[in-house]
């Protein structure tokens, strides 16, 4: 029997990249791979709570997390970037008192 990981495997029935600003996200539901990846790393979350924290099959955890393997670079500048923007807009237009 032949266990090797396919090369290259297709996730785009589970990972959307057209909308929510470029952000890669669960199809049809805008969680950001980001997060998911990012809620395992930092909170050390298993598969079976990011499933129930996000309300997401524990399917489109793993393609979420396999996702972020592959684009790792890419989505961590695409975070650094958004997160630059919205401090940006903070100091805009939060108060001054």
């Amino acid at each position: 029997m032949d266990l090797r990981i396919p090369e290259g495997i297709d996730l785009r029935k589970y990972i959307d990249t057209d909308t929510f600003m470029a952000r890669p996200h669960i199809r049809g539901r805008r969680v950001p791979v980001a997060t998911i990846a990012y809620s395992a790393r930092d909170l050390g979350w298993d598969i079976a709570k990011l499933a129930y924290e996000f309300t997401l099959s524990e399917t489109q955890v793993l393609a979420a997390l396999l996702y972020y393997q592959e684009q790792k670079v890419l989505i961590d500048n695409q975070e650094a970037e958004y997160q630059a923007q919205l401090d940006e807009a903070y100091r805009m237009y939060s108060s001054k008192d």
